[in-house]
Order: structure tokens, then sequence, then C-alpha cells
């Protein structure tokens, strides 16, 4: 091999490199760690809820609560990875501000939800002392809907720009079931929220989780 296709397949291999540390990097947080957390947490709230009907029991407290304490590690992943950044990318800060955003908009989701429900709920009993009946219209089954309308905005943002596939997929999945689960019963709208947690986000962070270990295995055998 002569002196410039060395060159040139030294150079290729360091691109490859950047690209896969820039795609780990850029992609939620550098290391995919708050996408992991964002899927397991939305994920396992769901499914506890559901078992709430299921089984007929209920939790000393509401369950989705633990997405407030989700904000509080997404916060400090974002500091600690600011101070551990040597070159700042362009867009950094954007996406970093957008994940804080749309955490914050979860909790203000359910503080909203909530205070709707404590609201409709004399107007339902109102209704059935009147009419004899429950009403058919129950303001809980479109949460669902909700949420996962606001779900797929920050994920699809982040994927379209970062050119991550398995992130915008899961947006549009989020979108797509945010539309089912109005024709679709409680239980069933649980279920699709899990499965748009884990599509969205908890797969996709594991993959940046591997990718940007790989690249940093990677660059640093190429110090060696």
């Amino acid at each position: 091999m002569d002196q410039s296709e060395k060159t040139l397949s030294e150079k290729e291999s360091l691109d490859l490199i950047a690209r896969m540390i820039n795609k780990a990097k850029d992609a939620c947080h550098d290391t995919g760690i708050a996408a992991i957390m964002w899927g397991a947490v939305i994920a396992v709230c769901s499914l506890v809820r559901l078992a709430e009907l299921q089984f007929g029991f209920t939790m000393p407290f509401d369950i989705y609560w633990l997405t407030f304490v989700a904000v509080i590690p997404q916060i400090y992943f974002t500091i600690k990875e600011k101070k551990n950044r040597k070159v700042k990318a362009y867009g950094d800060e954007f996406y970093d501000y957008l994940w804080i955003g749309f955490g914050i908009c979860i909790f203000l989701m359910i503080y909203t939800t909530s205070h709707m429900f404590n609201e409709w709920k004399p107007v339902a009993v109102e209704y059935k002392s009147l009419a004899g009946h429950s009403s058919s219209f129950r303001l809980y089954e479109y949460s669902s809907s909700l949420f996962l309308l606001l779900y797929g905005m920050p994920t699809f943002v982040t994927g379209v720009s970062m050119r991550f596939k398995p992130m915008l997929w899961g947006g549009l999945l989020c979108w797509v079931c945010c539309l089912v689960c109005l024709y679709t019963p409680v239980k069933t709208d649980l279920l699709l929220v899990a499965l748009s947690s884990v599509s969205a986000w908890l797969i996709p962070g594991i993959i940046m989780e591997k990718d940007y270990r790989k690249a940093k295995r990677t660059l640093a055998e190429k110090h060696v």
C-alpha cells in the first residue's frame, strides 16, 4: 500500500469514528441514558396503572408522579454532560433544553389532567344522580392520547435533526398511537403508551449507548 492510500485509509477510519461519536453524542444527551430513563419510567408507570385496573388494587400514590422524580436526574445529566464536553457542537444546547422542557411538560400535563379529573368528578356524580346512569363520556379515556401527542414531539424532532431513524420512527409511532387511543379502551391505551415509550426511547437509547461505548472504545484503541 502506498503512502497516499494509507493516509486515505486512516482518514476514512477517523471520519467513521467521528461520525459514530457524533451520532451518539448529539442524540439525547451524549450516551442515551436520558432516553433509556424516560422509556423505562413511562413504560413502568403505564404497566403499573394497567395492573391497578386489571387486578383492582390501588397504589398509595399516583404512579405517574414518578415522572416528576425523573426530571431531577434529567437536569443532573444535562449539567454533568455540559461540564464534561470539551467541544460544544452546534445545537447541543438546543437538545439539552428540548428534553428538559419535555420533562417539565410531562409534569405539567400530569398536574393539569389531575386537576381536570377532580373538577369533572362532581359533574359526573351529579349527572348520574339526575339521569340515573353514568355518563358515556369519560374524561380519563382521552388522557393517553394527550400524553402520546406530547411524547411524539421531542422524539420526532431529535430523530429528524440527528438523522437517527429509531427515534424518528418512534416519534411517528407515538402520534399513530395517539389517534388509535381515541377508539380503544383504557387498558389498551395503557399498553399502547408502554409500547410507544419502549419503541421511542428505551430501544433507541440502548442503541445510542451501545454506539457511544463502541465509539469511545475504538477511539481509545486508535490512540494506543
